[in-house]
């Protein structure tokens, strides 16, 4: 396979962990009848310009489709977080109702809602239909498609070039990087700026995060990395913030190399040299990582066979993509795990790709007061912890796996 970004042939493997479906393919009481499509999940490293990347299996149209599960307004965490980005972009770039906004992956409009609460004019664009829906229904306008090049000229052709385009937690999951990122080159106005949140391929490593891995996400970020495709496309890095998010995430700041004005952040050069330093331009780096996620594996297997054999009680919480890594890679299925509770109705009686394990309302933690809850999505920990605090009412105790197996 050659790199997405800069086609140089790719030897080294940062972790293979077998096969896994789609980790947002949830199946239906009737799809349980049928064969679920499996794909090799392999991550390879870029020796060259160090974007790290999962092999080539699965096409987008099979991982993102009508019917996609997962909405990003039940995290009341991440609505806050969305809140005050948008407070901070209007305020640092001064955003007003001649101003136009766009984002990339707007999902339900967890995030647009915010800007067209202040009056000014926004966009979103999102392929999923599912999420598309429930964004037009809190009144935002929004593209059906795929981002890339085509569309941005277009959209630029139809007079909607941008001040400011966010692209939250979606620059990992194109397969084609470079005309993904060329397309905010197009989009922006001269002077316009753009962001891209996205996990910081350090923390993911150095804190054994190997559960965010999965087909969905077809790259593995870091700045150093970024940097380089952002400038073959078109864009360059004029600062980047580090964000307690999704297990510790970068917000990146660009602009168009050929009219942009900022100034280039202090704060580049730093991570970039954090990065250095970390060994993260060299091969050394990435080793281990597969020992690592299979102490995480086996730890995990291990707690839940003593609970079973004990006669206790396990449920999961958050059905979440980073826990159907897990599931599969461990090969839990419902006789260790019993259930996984979700907020999200589009996932509610549905069951986990692969391991199969329903999904179900919170009321089922009530109602079977299971002994130990999971939390899957170990990111909203604190936030679960205090949603679920009355399960100490009965004794039961909370887990984590990931970076470590922890009961609480």
């Amino acid at each position: 396979m050659k790199c997405r970004h800069c086609q140089s042939e790719l030897t080294v493997s940062l972790i293979d962990l077998v096969t896994s479906p789609p980790s947002n393919a949830y199946l239906t009481q009737q799809e349980l009848q049928a064969t679920e499509k499996y794909f090799p999940l392999r991550v390879l490293v870029c020796t060259d310009c160090w974007l790290v990347q999962t092999e080539d299996y699965a096409g987008a149209d099979e991982l993102f489709s009508s019917d996609y599960a997962y909405f990003s307004a039940f995290s009341s965490s991440w609505l806050k977080h969305s809140e005050q980005y948008v407070t901070n972009m209007v305020d640092r770039f001064d955003l007003d109702g001649q101003s136009y906004i766009v984002e990339v992956a707007a999902n339900d409009g967890y995030l647009l809602q915010y800007v067209k609460a202040r009056g000014i004019p926004c966009l979103g664009i999102e392929p999923t239909t599912s999420t598309a829906d429930a964004a037009r229904k809190k009144g935002i306008e929004i593209i059906e498609a795929f981002f890339g090049v085509e569309l941005a000229n277009k959209m630029v052709e139809q007079g909607k070039q941008a001040d400011l385009t966010a692209a939250n937690n979606v620059l990992a999951h194109v397969p084609d990087i470079n005309d993904f990122v060329g397309g905010f080159a197009a989009l922006l106005k001269p002077a316009g700026v753009s962001t891209f949140e996205f996990p910081h391929l350090l923390r993911l490593v150095s804190e054994n995060q190997f559960d965010t891995i999965y087909h969905e996400h077809y790259s593995y970020l870091s700045l150093t990395a970024v940097k380089k495709i952002f400038e073959s496309n078109g864009l360059s890095v004029f600062d980047v913030e580090i964000l307690p998010t999704h297990g510790g995430s970068l917000r990146v700041y660009a602009q168009r190399t050929d009219t942009g004005g900022h100034q280039t952040s202090d704060n580049v050069i730093k991570i970039l040299d954090q990065e250095k330093s970390a060994g993260m331009n060299s091969v050394d780096f990435y080793a281990g990582f597969q020992g690592k996620a299979d102490r995480v594996k086996n730890d995990f297997l291990s707690f839940l066979i003593e609970a079973k054999r004990t006669g206790k009680t396990v449920a999961g919480y958050g059905a979440a993509a980073k826990g159907n890594t897990l599931m599969n890679y461990a090969g839990v299925r419902q006789d260790l795990l019993s259930y996984v509770v979700d907020l999200n109705p589009a996932k509610q009686d549905k069951f986990l790709p692969g391991s199969r394990i329903p999904i179900v309302g919170e009321k089922y933690i009530r109602k079977t007061q299971p002994d130990y809850v999971v939390i899957l999505p170990w990111n909203l920990r604190l936030e679960v912890v205090e949603q679920l605090s009355y399960i100490r009412e009965w004794g039961a105790k909370f887990v984590v796996a990931v970076p470590e197996l922890e009961v609480l």
